[in-house]
């Protein structure tokens, strides 16, 4: 059984670390909002860019557009959005079970499979096992920016246009609410006009300049950047919940595990004062006979 002292030792200990995830879940409350605002805020803007080429592509012949290109897909890359910093529950764990198995469950239909991983901790995991990471991105989440999801973009619309890789796919965590974040896989190259229901409703009698073409050349890898965009703020804005979820999780737990060390101790100094009475009194009969 424990020692009075190795009980109290533990209970300042489990009291110190509780200190510590209390203060991670106020920060990362702190840092949800601001990413929760940035994600809903682009979400239009990405939406409408969708409605644009699904419009001009309905007044325009796409089919030799190289970015709207379908093809056999042989050579195929996997954009995985993972964090920086571990203590956020399943965020991680998550992203990494739906590549595994999207990359197992594809391995037939697409020959050659790499990855491309945003965040410390997918280049960690994939690095040190059997899959071959193509790009490496580690300075994105400190301070993520459009500039730099444009030059990502243009990265991997290079790839695509110089039938390097024939598909580019991204996986990450759609932010819904605090609680909740979605794993999502979606093809990102070659863009695939779709039509919303926004667009459905919408006329398209437009007059565009200079051309439908020229629109499209620069609306399509625009679009690309800002989904790359668009899909690291979601990450951002879910890692956020899932640390703040984390956190209020094993703060809740670390007060119960004080509740039982402080029971425990109580039964154990009270079993202690016991044994040194029930001393007390046989040395005083020994005293006595």
């Amino acid at each position: 059984m424990p020692s009075l002292k190795d009980i109290r030792t533990r209970i300042k200990a489990v009291k110190n670390t509780q200190k510590i995830t209390r203060a991670m879940k106020m920060v990362a409350a702190a840092k949800l909002r601001r990413a929760q605002t940035a994600a809903e805020g682009i979400r239009p803007y990405a939406n409408r860019l969708k409605e644009t080429i699904w419009e001009v592509s309905q007044l325009t012949d796409v089919s030799d557009h190289p970015l709207l290109e379908e093809r056999e897909q042989e050579n195929v890359m996997v954009l995985v959005l993972t964090s920086d910093r571990g203590l956020c529950g399943g965020f991680n764990s998550s992203i990494i079970r739906t590549t595994e198995a999207f990359v197992r469950d594809n391995s037939e239909r697409f020959p050659e499979i790499g990855l491309g991983i945003i965040g410390r901790k997918g280049n960690e995991h994939f690095a040190k096992r059997d899959y071959t990471v193509l790009k490496s991105y580690n300075d994105v989440l400190t301070a993520p920016s459009m500039e730099r999801a444009r030059q990502i973009g243009n990265e991997l619309v290079a790839l695509y246009t110089g039938s390097e890789m024939d598909a580019i796919y991204v996986v990450y965590n759609e932010f819904k609410n605090a609680a909740t974040q979605e794993v999502v896989v979606e093809r990102l190259l070659p863009v695939q006009p779709e039509e919303t229901p926004d667009t459905s409703e919408a006329g398209l009698d437009f007059v565009y300049e200079p051309s439908q073409e020229e629109v499209l050349e620069e609306v399509i890898p625009l679009h690309v950047s800002v989904e790359i965009y668009r899909a690291i703020l979601e990450s951002l804005a879910s890692e956020m919940g899932a640390r703040m979820t984390a956190m209020d999780s094993a703060t809740k737990n670390a007060g119960e595990l004080i509740d039982r060390l402080t029971l425990q101790f109580n039964r154990a100094r009270q079993a202690a004062i016991t044994k040194e009475l029930m001393e007390i009194v046989s040395g005083a009969e020994a005293l006595k006979g």
